[in-house]
């Protein structure tokens, strides 16, 4: 009989075995044998404790959004001062945060991404994480400007920090986390001077 508490840490221990044999050898190579022998244990135990590869892979990726949200949180814990443009920094610094870009969870949300397209369960996942992302830049930018601007200076931000994300991911080197924050950031910076100046155009109009 298992010993209490064992499931959890089999579970962290799979979980952190499909990102090793992800950042080896991509999605399709990592097999459950593959990943069986990164966690030490049998393939037996990744049917029973997730039913095969991809209940594996689900579960890796709500691991890893999971940090996402954390890292945020842990970002917005951290504010000097809690205004709408320092809630919406605190969103990117999250975005990018450690827990998000090394390696393995750089290839991992890439692998989840390309599947996420065939598989529902993954479909989901990727909508709901598109959803929160979007939801929580559309309600700080709301704070700022009028409702349909909000709305578009949250797609656009959401599509700068995915596309700094991606584009870093893929390259050799890996993602430069420092230089895609300042550049998000700058984005930032920019829809707020804009919104600014239009909101004095219609003022004085």
């Amino acid at each position: 009989m298992p010993k209490v508490g064992m499931e959890p840490i089999r579970r962290q221990q799979l979980i952190q075995a499909t990102m090793a044999a992800i950042d080896e050898v991509g999605l399709a190579d990592a097999t459950v044998a593959r990943i069986a022998r990164h966690a030490g244990v049998s393939a037996g135990i990744i049917s029973h404790y997730f039913s095969g590869k991809d209940g594996l892979l689900e579960a890796t990726m709500r691991h890893i959004l999971t940090d996402l949200g954390d890292a945020v949180a842990a970002c917005r814990r951290e504010l000097r001062h809690d205004t709408p443009r320092a809630r919406l920094a605190a969103i990117i610094e999250g975005n990018f945060d450690r827990s998000q870009v090394t390696d393995p969870v750089a290839k991992t949300w890439l692998a989840f991404w390309a599947s996420s397209m065939h598989k529902p369960a993954l479909q989901r996942l990727q909508q709901v994480n598109d959803r929160r992302l979007y939801s929580n830049l559309c309600a700080q930018f709301r704070r700022l400007m009028p409702r349909d601007e909000a709305r578009l200076a949250a797609r656009t931000l959401a599509a700068v920090i995915d596309g700094l994300w991606l584009r870093g991911a893929l390259t050799p080197e890996g993602l430069d986390a420092d230089g895609a924050r300042r550049a998000a950031l700058a984005t930032l910076d920019r829809l707020l001077a804009a919104s600014a100046t239009d909101a004095s155009s219609r003022r004085d109009s």
